[in-house]
This record gives structure tokens, sequence and C-alpha cells, in this order.
């Protein structure tokens, strides 16, 4: 007979990981997508019962979610949900949950727009500031878009479009622009993921994405932000028809 076996603390912090994980991803989507207006009281007694978890998950959940700004803990008051105004709206688990709420097409539309005002200047700086490696990473990436948009293979597509503008904001050199390379993927991502794209990658952006990378190894800042200005108004104009 085999004997039964025992769980370790490790197992058991594996399990609580787990749990934890599983109330932020019903609780934080159902706040950020307004199932929970500003102001709502939620309780840990409910949010226990609710999700069916200790105690402890549940604070290790809202401590999360505290981090993000969505919510707020007071001492005989509850967890109290805040303005939207406060949250943290750069952090990727945030951009992700209101991509898949019914606010999608406001929120595609504000964060092209950041990338509009911010990629095309990391552009033009990563022609004066990237290093030999850099730019043979930026032209791997673009020939691997080319041939993932020739055999339409969106999610090979998706991996290497996110691998060129998290490359392009890194060799800016400015540790700003390259934090927001969590920000570009999680919107690239989210265009895939919710189908507000087209059914293949679109050739003409393709080729600017080329262009962009020829431009920064041939050290032309001004052709590299004018491409990749391109590459961001294209994308505003794909929300015109897909997410209007």
């Amino acid at each position: 007979m085999d004997r039964p076996t025992t769980q370790r603390p490790a197992d058991r912090q594996g399990e609580r990981g787990g749990l934890h994980a599983r109330v932020l991803a019903e609780l934080g989507p159902a706040i950020a997508s307004g199932a929970y207006p500003s102001g709502t009281v939620l309780r840990i007694d409910e949010l226990e019962r609710r999700y069916g978890v200790s105690r402890t998950v549940v604070r290790e959940a809202v401590r999360v979610l505290e981090a993000m700004h969505l919510v707020e803990s007071r001492r005989r008051v509850g967890i109290t949900v805040r303005r939207t105004e406060e949250w943290n709206v750069f952090d990727p688990a945030v951009i992700r949950w209101r991509l898949a709420g019914v606010d999608r097409p406001r929120q595609l539309r504000s964060l092209t727009t950041l990338r509009t005002a911010v990629e095309p200047v990391a552009a033009g700086l990563a022609a004066a500031a990237a290093t030999p490696g850099q730019c043979r990473e930026l032209t791997v990436r673009a020939a691997e878009m080319a041939a993932a948009g020739r055999a339409a293979d969106l999610d090979a597509y998706l991996v290497h479009d996110v691998a060129f503008h998290r490359a392009v904001l890194t060799a800016s050199g400015n540790e700003m622009f390259a934090r927001l390379g969590d920000v570009v993927a999680e919107v690239l991502t989210g265009r895939t993921e919710h189908h507000v794209m087209f059914s293949a990658p679109d050739p003409e952006a393709v080729t600017l994405h080329v262009r962009v990378a020829e431009a920064v190894r041939a050290r032309d800042a001004e052709s590299a932000e004018r491409l990749m200005r391109e590459i961001c108004v294209g994308a505003l104009r794909e929300l015109d028809v897909l997410s209007p």
C-alpha cells in the first residue's frame, strides 16, 4: 500500500499562490471593467465566501490591488475601490484587464495615442544610440515579422512585433522609454487576443518595420522617427475601422 504523502510548506505556499492568482484574475478585471464602481466597499469576509478561499489569500490579492492603486484598505471601513484617476494605468495587469472589458475601444485608442507620442521619438534616439547588437536585433526581428506575415501566422508575428518594439524603446538609451516596453507589449497582445486587427498582418506595416530597422542601422534619425510615426498612425487608422 502506498503511504500517504505529507504536504510540504513549499507545496502549501504554491497552493496559496495559485488561489491568490485566481482571486486576482476574477476580482481585478471586475474592478477594472467598472463592475465595482469607484467608492464601492468590499469586505474581506464577503470575498472569502465568494471565492471560497481563506482570509490570508484574500489579503494577499488585496495587497496586489492596493499596489496598483485600484483599491485602498481602511480599518473598520473595508476595501474601497479608488477613483479611476488614481489607478496605476501603466501597470501591465491593469492594461490587460481594461482591454478585456467593455471600455476596450477607448483604452486601445488612448494607449495607441501614447505610442504615437513616444515611439517615433524613441526610434529617432535609437538611430543615434543603438549598439551594433541592438541594430542586428532590430534587423532580425523585422525579417522574422516579414516571414510570419507571409505565412499569416499571427501568433509568431505578435512575438516578433513585441520584441521589435521593445528593442526600439530600449535602444533609445532612455530608461523611461525602455520601461514602456511592457505597456506596448500589452497593447499589441490585446489587439491580437481580442481580434482588433486584420486577419493577416498589413504588408505595408511590415515593410515600415523593415525600413525603421534600416534607418536605425544607417544612423538616420529623421527617417527612423518618420517611419515609426507612420507605423503608429497606421495603427490608429486601423482602430477607426475595427474598433470605432
